[in-house]
């Protein structure tokens, strides 16, 4: 029916789309955050909320690796126009764990950074990448919709599994540049025929541009892929919940109308034609012939 030939566009008809995802709540964030919004980039960033339950200031570990505070992360994140998601109280290898230590792990900080953040915190990156069937049942009746893991595709794809999300490539991949070429590419010039929107999803860690001297790498990345018009800039819980909007569009069975039930407005690709279906509206679908 009409869905087979309805292809998603990302907001205002772009069809590319760029987010980040950052481990760990360290103070390298800072840096990372500020270079962010100099390029107008957004990022969701999975933190452990153990530091919330210090006494003093977090300090270096042994390889020099320092948290931030919850003072500090708060004073970062809230307000920032990035995204904060679960990351377990404890960096817990989940898949590891007994089912009530899983529970436990993400859950209560869930429940943390809710605390210190405000809103509804639904996203989550796997400690040390550890997930499994079990892991996955644990988040879903914990609330989260979506959890990244340390997979990496090498390509642009939209996920597919929203609880085992693989990323584009880790930050320091040796094809990230190679990539980003092939991101900005011209797109295939083509009538009614599918174009696929292209994801680019760059995960890290913030402590390894200091431990790895790739803070010029990143910041070449950054003036490459940001300030352009032609890039959707979201963080993870954005793309997920847009997505989700277009996958819950409802099409007339005579293909002549769509209807958006979701708060999202979406932009779709019809038949060579670009259509917006406002947030709760139905509109008229532009006439075609097989």
């Amino acid at each position: 029916m009409g869905k087979n030939y309805s292809f998603l566009r990302f907001p205002h008809f772009k069809f590319r789309a760029l987010t980040f995802s950052f481990d760990d709540g360290m103070v390298e964030d800072i840096w990372l955050v500020n270079l962010f919004k100099k390029y107008g980039l957004k990022g969701t960033f999975n933190l452990n909320s153990c530091v919330f339950d210090m006494t003093e200031e977090p300090k270096p570990n042994s390889t020099g690796r320092t948290r931030l505070s919850k003072t500090q992360l708060v004073e970062l994140f809230k307000d920032s126009n990035m995204e904060v998601a679960v990351h377990g109280v404890h960096h817990l290898s989940l898949a590891e764990m007994p089912t009530t230590t899983m529970i436990q792990d993400v859950l209560n900080d869930r429940i943390k950074l809710e605390n210190a953040f405000g809103g509804v915190i639904y996203g989550m990156a796997y400690a040390n990448g550890s997930v499994s069937d079990e892991v996955v049942e644990v988040l879903k009746n914990c609330g989260i919709k979506y959890a990244r893991t340390v997979e990496s595709t090498l390509k642009f794809d939209i996920p597919n599994d929203w609880h085992r999300m693989p990323a584009t490539c880790h930050y320091r991949n040796g094809k990230l540049m190679e990539l980003t070429d092939a991101f900005l590419a011209d797109m295939p010039n083509t009538h009614y025929i599918k174009k696929t929107p292209r994801l680019f999803y760059v995960w890290g860690h913030s402590y390894e541009l200091r431990e790895m001297n790739t803070f010029e790498l990143m910041e070449e990345f950054v003036k490459k892929v940001g300030a352009r018009d032609d890039i959707w800039y979201a963080t993870n819980g954005e793309v997920y919940n847009y997505v989700k909007a277009f996958d819950s569009l409802v099409y007339s069975a005579n293909e002549r109308a769509v209807y958006n039930p979701s708060a999202i407005d979406v932009y779709l690709f019809w038949f060579g034609n670009e259509v917006l279906v406002p947030a709760g509206k139905t509109v008229d679908l532009p006439k075609f012939s097989y």
